[in-house]
């Protein structure tokens, strides 16, 4: 068990950003579009620079990216980048290469910028209880339908009761998280998040209840949405 008051873990938090966010119907990546005069990464990084256990953050960029080093957000002590690859799994194993010396490693996606420091606390205390790690996640309250492969019918509906949805950060033991994701890329298993790789390797990380505010930008819509939020975390130092 770690007590806080005499050891503070070693984390350091990676940020996936090489997407192109395509469903934003936008030639601007995502992660670049602004909300507040300020771009939604630099939104998300603001967030995990408040805690003070996060060491270092890492931001796994696509190759071509022109847009990262002409923030001011860029030259910050905290923050370094890698060049990611062209998937998900590839742009967070780009940022585990180059880490040392840490105990810890948090993962979250560049276009969550609504996290709260609570949340963020929450699954950090999670390091005391569980020496795999944890996911912040909320129930499904939306009855679920499986289509058909053209996504044209319903062939069933999915029994909600045991159903979550998986935010991001999700905190996991570093050794753990790099051994699962090259057991991962050697098996070329697709995955869409870091639980994934352990629960395919037989680890069973914890459910850390998260908030709703705490949205993907995903649809143009969002940006209202986040925009919203954002708005009224400020105003209240969430």
């Amino acid at each position: 068990m770690i007590l806080f008051s005499l050891f503070k873990p070693k984390i350091v938090a990676i940020v996936p950003a090489a997407g192109t966010g395509s469903r934003m119907i936008s030639s601007l990546p995502k992660q670049y579009m602004k909300i507040q005069d300020r771009t939604i990464l630099e939104h998300t990084l603001t967030k995990l620079l408040l805690h003070p256990y996060i060491s270092q953050i890492i931001v796994s960029l696509h190759p071509k990216d022109n847009y990262f080093h002409k923030l001011s957000i860029s030259s910050h002590l905290r923050i370094f980048s890698v060049v990611g690859g062209k998937k998900r799994i590839n742009s967070v194993f780009s940022g585990l290469k180059i880490v040392k010396n840490i105990d810890w490693v948090i993962v979250h996606d560049a276009v969550r910028p609504c996290l709260s420091y609570k949340d963020l606390d929450a699954l950090i205390s999670m390091i005391k209880k569980n020496p795999v790690g944890a996911v912040l996640a909320r129930p499904v309250c939306d009855t679920i339908k499986y289509s058909n492969i053209k996504k044209e019918k319903i062939l069933y509906t999915i029994y909600r009761k045991n159903l979550w949805h998986a935010l991001t950060p999700q905190l996991f033991r570093f050794k753990i998280l790099k051994n699962c994701l090259k057991e991962i890329i050697k098996n070329r298993i697709s995955i869409t998040d870091e639980a994934s790789a352990l629960e395919y390797c037989g680890y069973h990380p914890l459910l850390v209840l998260g908030s709703s505010k705490n949205i993907k930008i995903t649809w143009p819509e969002d940006l209202i949405l986040a925009e919203f939020y954002l708005k009224n975390m400020y105003n209240v130092n969430e």
